[in-house]
């Protein structure tokens, strides 16, 4: 077998995912390396391209989508790549009834409903170019928001929902289409300190640690899962879900192309996500 886990320039040996994943798959007698996604090599070569750390795509994102279209062989397979990398499928998740986080595209201004509200653009990782506003932030929000519109970036404007304060964001991590374990991501966008680059490689910012998922967050996981076109062969998935004013939860992203799987926080996981891969070689 032929394996390349998929990964970006400046992280050329992977991810932490990538390499407990590299010594899963050798256990089970498979070669897998990391391998720059739009690097000159040949995919051809490959039994299967996992898309893993690709975390540089979201300045070319359409050249991103149209390299895994390319391949012979990937997964989450190219249709996944191309609806997941616009949060804009947002939309067609709450369309299907999925509760998820209230969501104003491409807003003319800043809302007056929420107290705070976070603003983001629909193709970015990591939180980068990504704020969380409040009251007397008006004026810098409303730059920001412009900022987007103008670099014709599809805007999205959410409210801050206050228990990512204290409960934190919940990720549910699905491996072949099993749950398999949860992680607990703490705050990251700070009230004050404007808009963030990208929380990869900051590691004081949404550090997680192990989490037991809910009956409630299993039930929200399992109708978004249920909802995304193209998902019948999904490797993995990650429901990235907050408690909503309520406290029942929200989701608030679907992460079906690059997540990280928080593999070291879950014994056993990086080797079934090695068995899976092999099964789908085979």
């Amino acid at each position: 077998m032929n394996i390349a886990l998929a990964t970006f320039s400046l992280l050329p040996d992977g991810s932490d995912d990538v390499q407990d994943l590299i010594g899963a798959l050798a256990a089970e007698g498979a070669a897998a390396e990391p391998v720059v996604w739009d690097a000159d090599v040949d995919w051809s070569r490959r039994d299967l391209v996992v898309i893993c750390s690709t975390w540089d795509y979201t300045a070319r994102r359409d050249e991103f989508a149209a390299w895994a279209e390319s391949l012979p062989r990937v997964l989450n397979s190219a249709a996944i790549v191309r609806w997941n990398t616009d949060k804009r499928y947002l939309r067609d998740l709450a369309d299907a009834g999925v509760p998820v986080v209230p969501t104003l595209w491409d807003p003319d201004d800043i809302p007056s409903q929420w107290p705070e509200y976070v603003i983001k653009p629909a193709v970015s990782v990591g939180a980068g170019d990504t704020a969380r506003w409040g009251p007397g932030e008006e004026d810098a929000a409303r730059a920001h928001l412009r900022s987007l519109r103008e670099a014709g970036r599809t805007a999205m404007v959410q409210p801050y929902l206050s228990a990512v304060d204290t409960a934190g964001e919940t990720a549910l991590v699905f491996l072949d289409g099993e749950y398999s374990h949860a992680g607990r991501k703490a705050q990251i966008l700070t009230a004050g300190a404007g808009v963030q680059g990208s929380v990869w490689g900051d590691p004081t910012r949404g550090k997680v640690t192990a989490s037991t998922a809910t009956e409630a967050e299993l039930e929200l996981a399992a109708r978004a899962l249920a909802a995304v076109p193209h998902g019948d062969d999904l490797l993995y998935a990650r429901v990235d879900m907050i408690p909503g004013p309520d406290g029942a939860p929200m989701l608030i992203e679907l992460e079906l192309t690059e997540p990280a799987l928080y593999l070291r926080h879950a014994p056993g996981s990086a080797e079934r996500l090695a068995k899976a891969i092999i099964s789908r070689v085979r």
